[in-house]
Parts: C-alpha cells; sequence; structure tokens
C-alpha cells in the first residue's frame, strides 16, 4: 500500500489518504496505483472506461478505492495469464455478483483456467510444428547451396 501522497500541494487537503484503524491507507490516487503496480496512469484509465475500476471523484482528482485496487490487481494478473479483456472482466463481475459463492466462482475460474491451458497448450504445440518446418527448410537451403559451390 501506499505512504504519503507525493505531490499534496497537487492535492486539495480533503482529497488526503483515509487510514484504516490500522494507520495504512484505504484509498490512493492514480498516480499511487500506477507507481504500485508498474503500469501508466493511461492504462488505469483504460481499465477505468472498461468498468474495471470506477474511483470515486474530488475535483478533477479520482480516488481509488480498496475494490478497485483489488479489481485492477485482478485484471493485470489476467492479463499477464494471457486472458482476453470480456474474460477479466467476466470472473471479475463473477465475484462481485456472488461475493459468498466460493465453491461455484472456484468451479468457474478452474474451468476457465482449463480451456485457457487447453488453448495455450495448442498454440505452443503449433508452434513447434511450425519451427520444426522452418528447420527442415533452413536445413534443405542449405544443403542446395553447399550443392552449388
Amino acid at each position: 500500500m501506499s505512504q504519503a501522497r507525493t505531490h499534496p500541494s497537487a492535492q486539495p487537503a480533503q482529497a488526503a489518504p483515509q487510514k484504516e484503524q490500522s494507520g495504512s491507507t484505504s484509498t490512493w490516487t492514480i498516480s499511487e496505483l500506477a507507481k504500485e503496480f508498474g503500469i501508466t496512469p493511461r492504462t488505469i484509465r483504460f481499465y477505468e472506461d472498461q468498468g474495471i475500476v470506477s474511483p470515486a471523484r474530488e475535483g478533477r482528482n479520482r480516488i481509488y478505492s480498496p475494490r478497485d485496487r483489488t479489481r485492477l490487481k485482478l485484471a493485470l494478473r489476467g492479463k499477464r495469464m494471457g486472458f482476453q479483456l470480456s474474460e477479466i472482466l467476466d470472473l471479475i463481475n463473477m465475484y462481485d455478483a456472488t461475493p459468498d459463492s466460493s465453491s461455484a466462482q472456484l468451479q468457474h475460474y478452474v474451468d476457465v483456467l482449463e480451456k485457457h491451458r487447453d488453448t495455450l497448450e495448442q498454440q505452443r504445440r503449433d508452434l513447434e510444428q511450425t519451427l520444426q518446418e522452418i528447420h527442415d527448410q533452413l536445413a534443405h537451403c542449405r544443403k542446395l547451396l553447399k550443392q552449388q559451390k
């Protein structure tokens, strides 16, 4: 989580991060989240446009809640794993719709992961076949070149 804002003069006094009882920050600015996750503010705005995060506004400033941070983290994880945006949004929204139905959520997630794994394994087989064809063609071309010398 974030400590203090890096540019307090750019934020109105009432926009200071709210503290939980443990003393940790429970809201973040777009710059704080971008820095934490190693992404650009533009990326966060893209996820906002897609409905993944929905920050509160204080004037022109976006204020992100723990829910927004979690949804952003899940979206970035899904992206790293190669999921399509629609799949990511579906998984995140499923959790929001049924937060207490953990076994149904887990089964759905298992199904999505298995399907994605199967797709990736097929792509790997296709790549291996293509690489073998390239290897064979290179060997054939080199053999022909040797014969021409």
